[in-house]
């Protein structure tokens, strides 16, 4: 039986178990190889931990000695259906954890929910001796319950002022299509603040903190994406912008009364890269692949879990502390902002067409970056086995 990729659009909806396997394995070979992180974090909670940045911050915590508690919110296997990729990358990460003697539990389900919070609390208390030291904030989702009324508040990728055209990867037809989004509403800016912002992060410090769960010393990281300005009419200047503001003002707070355990919070500025949340951003792929041509050839490329052991090792545990900009953020998209690299980025970026786009640009590693996360596309996996 051949098992062949099924995409809709940009959407995944099946995977290859073994291949899942073969991801997870390939991100701990990675953090294995490198320097020994001193000091790091031994009791770690990473809420939204099944892929993307989630999943390499837990690995990068597993290479420093770490035992883990994951969240995340994945579809199981069925009768007719695999599962998500999600699912299996818990179910690898926990394996080979645990062959190396360190704890590693998945919890699935909504992580918005008091259900799952209360699920959380429980665990720690019962196998974490009662207290974290690191937390990351990692949820990708584009709906949140409501806190007070239960209703759900759903966000939108627009610009804000004016409207956006650009091009945009289609990956079930391999082709770059055009799109116009009409601006948002003031309710849809307010809407996307409260899903994707800072307020749930802060949320679930504070609880911890309520319940005494917080270690001195302890830390807490929230991801985030600003990029140059070719991008910033749909990211920093658009809802998401608007979005990731607000996460940023969440760190402050948390910043002031983390003081007395000295603690912190801060949001880390990662690079372009291709996620599952990534791909659904309007006209972000063009630039992805554009960056991967020119980032490739320079030797600074990054993927998520390069980019996750250089902010453990070189930032959050890092002998005198993290390096922040004038905002006090972690700025991992320090080698993608390089002038050198903007310039031959925005040089491609003015040459691009549907029609010339898969030679021009990084369109393969884009697309292998894709196939990769949900266990496809691999060389050494016999994709003629059956899952």
């Amino acid at each position: 039986m051949i098992i062949t990729p099924e995409v809709k659009n940009v959407v995944a909806l099946n995977c290859f178990p073994p291949g899942c396997k073969e991801a997870v394995q390939r991100q701990v070979d990675y953090i294995r190889s490198q320097s020994a992180l001193k000091n790091g974090p031994k009791r770690v909670l990473i809420l939204g931990a099944s892929s993307g940045f989630g999943l390499a911050s837990r690995i990068a915590a597993f290479g420093a000695g770490a035992d883990t508690l994951g969240v995340s919110f994945e579809r199981g296997p069925s009768e007719d259906r695999s599962g998500s990729a999600g699912w299996y990358n818990n179910l690898y990460f926990r394996e080979i954890a645990e062959e190396h003697g360190l704890y590693a539990k998945n919890l699935v389900g909504d992580a918005f929910s008091v259900s799952m919070r209360e699920q959380v609390l429980s665990t720690i208390k019962a196998d974490f001796g009662g207290k974290v030291d690191l937390v990351v904030y990692s949820l990708a989702t584009g709906v949140r319950p409501d806190p007070e009324s239960g209703n759900l508040i759903r966000s939108v990728i627009k610009s804000v002022g004016i409207p956006y055209t650009g091009l945009t990867l289609n990956i079930e037809k391999e082709q770059l299509e055009a799109v116009t989004l009409e601006p948002a509403t003031l309710q849809e800016i307010d809407n996307t603040i409260k899903v994707m912002g800072g307020e749930d992060w802060a949320d679930w410090i504070e609880l911890l903190n309520r319940h005494d769960m917080l270690a001195d010393g302890f830390k807490t990281v929230a991801y985030s994406y600003i990029g140059p300005e070719s991008t910033q009419a749909i990211y920093h200047k658009g809802t998401l912008g608007h979005a990731k503001k607000d996460l940023q003002y969440h760190a402050e707070m948390m910043h002031e009364w983390l003081r007395p355990l000295g603690g912190d919070a801060w949001v880390t500025v990662c690079k372009a890269l291709v996620t599952k949340a990534s791909v659904f951003i309007p006209g972000l792929s063009p630039y992805v692949m554009a960056l991967f041509k020119v980032t490739k050839a320079m030797g600074l490329h990054e993927g998520c879990i390069e980019q996750m052991y250089r902010l453990f090792f070189t930032h959050l545990y890092a002998l005198n502390g993290p390096s922040l900009d004038a905002e006090r953020m972690i700025r991992m998209d320090d080698w993608e902002l390089r002038d050198d690299v903007q310039s031959q980025v925005n040089q491609l970026l003015e040459k691009i067409t549907p029609d010339n786009f898969k030679d021009l640009v990084d369109y393969q590693g884009l697309r292998q970056d894709f196939m990769q996360l949900n266990g496809f596309g691999f060389d050494n996996i016999d994709y003629e086995k059956s899952k």
